[in-house]
Formats: C-alpha cells, structure tokens, sequence
C-alpha cells in the first residue's frame, strides 16, 4: 500500500502527447506523481518494472492498444486502471471492462472530472487493500461477519471483500462502481432507488457525475449479465423514477 505521506504514482499511456501534457498538468497539480508512454509497448515494461498505484490507458494506440496492454498487465498485475474512450468504442468498453478495467472516461473529458474519478478509483483500492489486510481469518460459515462481506439475492452473489460477482454460478466482472452500484440495488430488492441514491452509493459526495453516468453504468450491467444469461432481466427501469432489482417471484 501507499504511505500515507507519500503521493500515489499514476501512469498515462496515451500517443497523443497534447493529452499526455495536459492530464500530467492537471494531476501534477493535485500533487500526483505522473509517469507518461506514448504507446503500450514501452508502458508494459514501466509498468512492471515500476508499477504505479493507478494507470490511464487511452484504448487506440499504436505497436500495442490499451486493450492489450490491459490483457497483458493482468497476467501479473491487478493495479487499477482507468480508461480513455471515445464515444464509438462502446464495443471496446464491454470487452475492456470484463478484462478487469476499473472505469472508463469518456472523451472529450473535463480534467475536473478525471482528477475526481482518479480520487475515487484509488480511494476505493486502498479501502479493498486496508480490509484484506485486516480480514485476517476467513470467517465460519453463516456468522454475521460473513453475511456482512457477502450479498445473495436468488441466483446473484456478491462477495465485497473479494470483490467478485456471479450470476448462477458464472463469473461476472464487474468495475468497482459497476460492483457498488449493484449492490446497492440489490440490498433492497423491489425499492426503488434514484439516480442520485445511486450515485451517493458508488460515489464520494466530492465527484461530480451526471444523471447518463448512471445510466450508462446501468447499461454495461444489463449487458454484461447478458453475456452469461441472455434472458437476465433482474435491473428494471422505472422512467422518471430510477431503477430497482427486480424481487424474486
């Protein structure tokens, strides 16, 4: 973990040296540390060798894309990663998402917004990291220490301390604000909860988003439950309302 009096180290891996000067600025000014590729190639080694607590991949990148970098870091690395998107790439945000990326931006972006979701990713891996290290034991089954870290609803499973998902049985990878928003829903099957409920849930009260974040987050969920189970239908839109997890029947 980070010490406390020490700056997190963040890398950008972007080929468009205009973002890589203007995103360096941005966090170098909230007194992040900043390291910058200009393709994945050349970030892969960094990143090993020295590996940041947060990286930024933009996804279309010369020699290697930000996809595969993804795919290659996970092979020995799961430090959070946020992605740099355009709005045609939602295709590439499915896959992106389920090979373990954290979030994704989409351009053009405001560099209030990056610095607050780079605060938040990071905020949420330390909390991830302070409750592995003290979780200790696993707890027996059924006690309430358990029933607290783990959320059953029917077929759905969650697991907050090792942050997994699964959907009868099948794994479903979820980002951090995709897992937190779920779980929010599904505590409470059949309440409804607003878009500014939801937001309060997955994010700090510091973060601004707006009321398509929420929606857009809501739609990578459905499609990513979809993907293991085409007839998936728990998440339901009320229009005007919010959204709900549906209670079993």
């Amino acid at each position: 973990m980070t010490e406390m009096n020490t700056m997190p180290t963040i890398a950008l891996v972007d080929d468009d040296r205009n973002i890589l000067t203007s995103v360096s600025i941005a966090l170098e000014a909230e007194g992040y540390k900043v390291e910058t590729y200009t393709d994945g190639a050349s970030a892969l080694d960094g990143l090993l060798a020295r590996p940041p607590q947060l990286a930024i991949f933009d996804i279309k990148m010369p020699r290697m894309d930000g996809m595969e970098l993804l795919r290659r870091l996970r092979q020995k690395s799961d430090m959070p990663v946020i992605f740099l998107t355009s709005k045609d790439e939602e295709i590439d945000e499915l896959f992106g998402l389920k090979m373990g990326a954290d979030d994704f931006i989409t351009k053009p972006f405001s560099q209030r917004l990056l610095v607050e979701r780079v605060r938040a990713v990071l905020r949420r891996a330390s909390s991830r990291e302070a409750a592995a290290a003290a979780g200790g034991a696993a707890p027996k089954p059924g006690t309430a220490q358990q029933l607290a870290r783990s959320l059953e609803r029917g077929q759905l499973v969650m697991d907050q301390e090792r942050h997994t998902c699964t959907w009868k049985g099948e794994a479903v990878t979820l980002t951090v604000t995709e897992f937190l928003i779920l779980h929010s829903l599904a505590q409470r099957p059949g309440v409804v909860k607003s878009r500014d409920a939801l937001m309060d849930a997955a994010y700090d009260e510091q973060v601004y988003v707006d009321d398509r974040t929420i929606d857009s987050h809501i739609k990578r969920l459905r499609k990513k439950f979809k993907m293991v189970d085409t007839d998936f239908d728990m998440i339901e839109t009320l229009y005007g309302v919010g959204y709900r997890f549906r209670e079993a029947a």
